[in-house]
Order: C-alpha cells, then structure tokens, then sequence
C-alpha cells in the first residue's frame, strides 16, 4: 500500500492557473487537476480525433463545476462527484476547479504531449 502526496506528483502543464500535475504508477497515469474559471482546453484538443480527448479518465471532482464537451453536447460534473469521463471529450471549467483522476498512461500520455506541444493551439 501507499499513498500519493499532491506535492509528490510532478507538474507536467502550467499555463495561466491551468496545473496538471502527473505520474505513472504501474501503467496508471495518476492526475491532480487544477483549472481556473473560464479555462477551456478545447483549443488545446484540437487535432486530436475528432478534436477531442481519446482517452478515458475515472475520478473525483474536489472543487468546483467542470462541463465536459462531446461530440453529443455536454455534461457538468460538480465537487462531491466521482465521474468516468469516455473517450471524446474536452474540459472547461465553469468555476474555478479541482478533481483527481485515474487514466491508462499509454493513452494519456500521448495526449499531454500533444498539448504540451503546442499541437492543439497551432491547429
């Protein structure tokens, strides 16, 4: 058994008030989210399939409201939540917010880096 301090997962994106923090355990990426109000990382998908993120996340929502995009409209996920976002979607966040998630580290990583890249903005 162990335990993963916030502090102790490094930071992989930090963008005006956006922090992902991420670390691979065992082939599970463990994610700490931050997203400020306003913040929409719909510009950062794009260029991924169907402009979106491919992969699935399970998690909990901490603080605030966060409204998942899909190709089928939205659904808003609020703190007290534990949610499974499926593949295809995208993040904005409706008030400033804070979740945890759990992804397959073979299919999110390559999304951080196409966001980590500048991909999604230039596209």
């Amino acid at each position: 058994m162990r335990s993963i301090p916030r502090e102790d997962v490094p930071i992989v994106i930090e963008d005006n008030g956006v922090e992902v923090r991420l670390r691979d355990e065992d082939g599970l990426s463990v994610g700490f989210v931050r997203l400020p109000a306003g913040a929409d990382l719909r510009p950062a998908t794009k260029g991924l399939p169907h402009d979106l993120c491919p992969c699935p996340h399970w998690g909990y929502m901490i603080k605030g409201r966060v409204r998942m995009h899909t190709l089928d409209g939205h659904q808003d996920f609020a703190a007290g939540e534990a949610f499974y976002w499926a593949p295809g979607h995208a993040p904005e966040a409706l008030e400033d917010s804070e979740y945890v998630d759990f992804s397959p580290t073979d299919q999110f990583r390559p999304v951080i880096d196409h966001i980590t890249s500048g991909a999604g903005a230039s596209a």
